[in-house]
């Protein structure tokens, strides 16, 4: 069992920047795609952002040369830089973690909330 855990959302104006961070349980960068959803009330939940074990990373058009992913595999944690943010970006953002080989096995942390208004 992996357990994960975001921190960093809050509440930012148009424009303004945040980043979120993910903390994983144990070492589970040599296994696990690393990445992040987001889901706002009454939607399904989208994706925003990934990192592959072999460090490729993709994103979602709308956050494209916005977010940035990246990850620290020494304090074992996923990065989600969110540059000129928008009121729509505004969501529940969630990290998981996905084994490379058995896409079934994922996991998920408690989700940070992001809002974006002036």
């Amino acid at each position: 069992q992996v357990h994960l855990e975001e921190s960093g959302g809050g509440l930012v104006q148009p424009g303004g920047s945040l980043r979120l961070s993910c903390v994983a349980s144990e070492n589970v960068f040599n296994t696990f795609n690393m990445g992040w959803y987001r889901q706002t009330p009454g939607k399904e939940r989208e994706f925003v952002a990934n990192i592959l074990v072999s460090g490729r990373t993709a994103y979602t058009d709308s956050v494209q040369g916005r977010f940035t992913i990246s990850r620290d595999k020494a304090k074992r944690t996923v990065y989600l830089q969110m540059n000129n943010l928008k009121p729509d970006d505004t969501a529940v953002y969630y990290c998981y973690a996905r084994h490379r080989l058995h896409a079934a096995v994922i996991y998920w942390g408690q989700g940070t909330q992001v809002t974006v208004s002036s």
